[in-house]
């Protein structure tokens, strides 16, 4: 296959792909938002962009940003292989700021997880106008309060740096992609995007085969799942004889998080006006309180399993009374959650997903011995849960690690240190561990090679970490993907969800696309100005 050839790549070290070398000639000329499906080479793209501005301005140093440390490390090892430049600095929170001053010499490569960029701009250890090129990965990020908001609005205003940002999924509304088109100062025409159906990329991506596989929750945990329905909906009512829903016929965790932040808003505004909220606000705010309790709890027994329904209510008992909140007790004191937790008690029952994953496990190692597998869960118990039972199965050759993020302070698991993630994935790189079973901190764009199978422990409603997930697959050879659905439960929903959520974000980027260029997307001859880099 050919290589590139370029005065900055080191000979034979990167693949020649002509999407890649288009994408990255338009990111010469304009800002970019490159969309590929994940395992398609985005990093390849930055590299190749990078390559060409070390070769015009030597003199300037280059950022890429990556949300975690993994990441960042990840990045910059591959970049070290590839790039023949100046000298690669990792930048994160594990550096101090007393330790990072001074560190920067330019020109360089520095790998850095934005909160640091940010804190050493605001304190002037750093300048936007030393820097020729910004990469933003998993730029869907750019919006709300996230620090790359604030760093694409110093580098537009502040230095003539290109910016590229890259993602496999930028999000379904229209006024999300558009947050995030404007926060790294893309114009409409600087979309980037292919999918995996297209011929530019077909020849490069492995098929992926998809199972849904369906499971029937046992009896009891369906009566203990009753029960908790009866408790959220004695909230639900409260909520209604307020007036609100009034036309929502099933309320959800969406309109429930909806009304919270609502609630905190009004809240806000008569705390400027020195107002005293009236006895009505704070029904209303006990009833959504109680009742997302209540449907967490109805969540865990549904689609999690005892294990992890009984840990959310053992940390929520074991709070000391001053920092048990009144929903914490109210909740607690529902007669029919103090019914469930009587049916809890005792109850020597797992989720019958847990077999399924161990199972699924067992059988793909046992029978391809070289494989590697992932298991995602949205709860750190049940991740939990799932490595103790890999390890009490005693499957043959299932070397298998827990695999979850830093714990917020004050949180009974700690969770992994970002240096300890990278430690294994080091690991599972290097075939001493063979299963992760990880939690959403895994899904962004960690390059785990050879992962043969991926096991969703539940759908989540999110396309965006949908298209994560299923991408730790298929990157080398085919890969197969199995997402573990309890009947009957809010499993459907979210599956249903993040696939509606998926066709309606490849539609809004054709749209969007369509409406600024004369030809269709797909058609990338209208880009092909330079022959090579």
């Amino acid at each position: 296959m050919p290589t590139v050839e370029h005065p900055r790549i080191r000979p034979g070290a990167l693949e020649d792909r002509r999407y890649q070398r288009l994408i990255a000639e338009h990111a010469l000329r304009e800002n970019v938002l490159a969309v590929l499906p994940t395992g398609s080479g985005k990093t390849a793209i930055a590299v190749r962009l990078m390559a060409e501005l070390l070769e015009r301005f030597p003199e300037r140093s280059q950022l890429f940003l990556a949300p975690t440390r993994p990441l960042v490390v990840q990045h910059a090892r591959y970049a070290e292989r590839i790039l023949l430049g100046p000298s690669v600095s990792v930048y994160t929170g594990e550096v101090p700021p007393e330790r990072r001053r001074g560190l920067f010499h330019p020109p360089t490569l520095l790998f850095a997880t934005p909160q640091v960029v940010e804190n050493d701009l605001a304190r002037g250890e750093l300048s936007p106008g030393e820097f020729s090129v910004v990469i933003f990965d998993e730029a869907h990020r750019a919006v709300g309060d996230y620090p790359y908001v604030a760093l694409g609005r110093a580098f537009r205003s502040g230095s003539h740096a290109r910016l590229l940002g890259m993602t496999a999924s930028p999000g379904s509304s229209r006024e999300k992609v558009v947050e995030v088109l404007e926060n790294l100062g893309v114009a409409p025409t600087g979309i980037e995007y292919l999918r995996s159906e297209d011929p530019e990329l077909q020849r490069y991506l492995n098929p992926i085969e998809v199972e849904s596989l369906r499971v029937e929750n046992p009896k009891a945990l369906q009566e203990i799942a009753s029960l908790l329905r009866e408790a959220l909906e004695r909230q639900v009512a409260r909520l209604r004889a307020r007036g609100y829903f009034p036309e929502v016929e099933r309320v959800g965790r969406g309109e429930l998080l909806r009304l919270g932040e609502a609630l905190r808003g009004q809240r806000a505004v008569q705390r400027s006006g020195g107002e005293k909220p009236p006895a009505a606000y704070w029904e209303v705010v006990s009833a959504q309180s109680i009742a997302m309790k209540a449907f967490h709890a109805l969540d865990l027994a549904e689609t999690q399993g005892v294990e992890s329904l009984r840990k959310f209510f053992d940390r929520m008992v074991s709070r000391s009374k001053g920092r048990r909140s009144p929903s914490d007790s109210a909740f607690l004191h529902d007669p029919s959650v103090v019914a469930a937790r009587a049916r809890l008690e005792g109850l020597e029952l797992e989720h019958p997903k847990v077999h399924q994953v161990v199972e699924l496990v067992r059988k793909e190692i046992s029978e391809h011995p070289g494989t590697k597998v992932i298991v995602f869960a949205h709860y750190r118990d049940t991740a939990q849960v799932l490595t103790e039972e890999l390890a009490r199965a005693g499957a043959p050759g299932v070397r298998a690690a827990r695999f979850v993020g830093q714990a917020s302070h004050g949180a009974s698991d700690v969770g992994l240190s970002q240096r300890d993630q990278v430690e294994i994935l080091d690991r599972f790189r290097r075939g001493e561990l063979n299963c992760l079973v990880a939690t959403s901190v895994a899904e962004e764009g960690l390059d785990i090679p050879d992962t043969d199978l991926v096991i969703f422990y539940e759908p989540v409603p999110s396309e965006i970490r949908t298209i994560q997930r299923r991408g730790r697959t298929g990157r080398f050879h085919a890969g197969r993907v199995v997402v573990l659905l309890a009947q009957g439960t809010r499993d459907q929903v979210s599956q249903f969800a993040s696939r509606g959520k998926e066709r309606r974000m490849l539609a809004l980027l054709e749209e969007i696309a369509a409406s600024s260029r004369p030809l269709p997307p797909v058609d990338r001859s209208h880009q092909a100005t330079l022959e090579q880099f």
